[in-house]
């Protein structure tokens, strides 16, 4: 969601009639490119908070996503027209427009986030910022203040685990020193007390036609960095769209870095408590292929299944979705095999484990 941008202005899309913009023209703000809902407006935050929640209450969604729109990026020599929202406020001499404005976010932030765990606990909440947060944090950065053009506080979500994710949008080169990807990448790390996922925005649309032409090694040497730093246990790729256009990333992430499928990590500040030990049997057809099957435990519902299988001394690691109950491994068959149950929020039961005799 970008839970303020009304509409993307252009004469070949025009709004419905029941859009925001027709309905409550009142909440709405004309400013550059775009319709904006104003964030100063409590009808506003009802209004993006309902569509949320509807959301979440109608549909099986694993997440819900916040892109880095809060208030607007400044049109230049414009300030965004909250004058009456600012007025009818009343906090005039208690927080500056600029808190104001930050608090304004803030407010509807937490609300989502508590909102969304008790209505549906297992959906994950996140907020891909803009990649710096104030110029000079760290003390080299130099860049837009994220902070003072958008008001978004993300450091604060963070700090106080408003958000189950923060992937930062860390869209810049690993060497030069006023926007240093690993400079960036620690010090949201270090921001990091509670142990939220952290997860670097990569881009990797630098890579593709049309982008800024960078090798394919850069991204590689991100992803490697992300792996090495404290406080971060993951990395997102900017965009899909990109990232499959260069096939020479992709065969460098298929033979290396993404050789094996990978869990994403569990949450356990939502649940700790992991799916009970499967029940396990894999059967041998003397012709070099075995068949595994298993059964669920009694407990909550399977959502994937981490099938481990060993051959001489090399493990390989298979995801499958919760409702597959058997797989085959055919020709070279394993020496051993391990299978864990994995619910929704990423906790592991522990292995169910065969020694395979062919």
């Amino acid at each position: 969601f970008n839970p303020y941008r009304a509409l993307v202005k252009s004469p070949d899309s025009q709004p419905a009639a029941n859009h925001v913009s027709k309905s409550r023209p009142e909440l709405v703000r004309d400013y550059g490119k775009h319709l904006w809902l104003d964030p100063g407006e409590k009808d506003v935050q009802n209004h993006s908070f309902n569509v949320v929640l509807d959301v979440v209450k109608r549909y099986d969604v694993d997440g819900v996503h916040f892109d880095d729109y809060f208030y607007p990026y400044r049109e230049k020599g414009m300030d965004f027209p909250d004058a009456a929202s600012w007025k009818k406020s009343g906090t005039g001499g208690k927080l500056s427009r600029g808190d104001w404005r930050r608090e304004n976010v803030n407010t509807f932030v937490e609300r989502v986030h508590k909102s969304i765990r008790q209505t549906k606990p297992w959906v994950k909440f996140g907020i891909s910022p803009f990649g710096i947060w104030r110029p000079g944090y760290p003390r080299q950065i130099q860049g837009l203040d994220a902070y003072e053009d958008l008001y978004g506080d993300a450091r604060i979500w963070l700090i106080n685990g408003w958000v189950d994710y923060l992937a930062p949008q860390l869209y810049w080169r690993i060497e030069p020193p006023q926007q240093s990807f690993p400079v960036l990448l620690k010090w949201w790390g270090e921001q990091n007390k509670l142990g939220r996922h952290l997860w670097a925005g990569i881009n990797t649309a630098g890579t593709a036609k049309g982008g800024t032409s960078w090798p394919p090694e850069e991204i590689l040497n991100q992803i490697t960095i992300t792996r090495r730093q404290t406080g971060v246990s993951g990395h997102v790729h900017w965009n899909m769209h990109s990232l499959l256009q260069n096939q020479s990333l992709v065969e460098n992430l298929s033979k290396g870095l993404y050789a094996e499928p990978a869990l994403i990590p569990a949450t356990p500040w939502l649940d700790s408590t992991p799916p009970p030990k499967p029940d396990l049997n894999a059967v041998a057809n003397g012709s070099g292929s075995v068949k595994a099957a298993w059964n669920a435990a009694s407990g909550e519902t399977v959502w994937l299944w981490l099938l481990q299988s060993c051959k001489g001394e090399k493990w390989s690691d298979k995801i499958l979705p919760g409702d597959i109950r058997s797989h085959v491994f055919s020709g070279n068959a394993p020496d051993a095999i391990a299978l864990s149950a994995v619910d929704r929020l990423g906790n592991a039961s522990l292995p169910a484990t065969l020694a395979i005799r062919n």
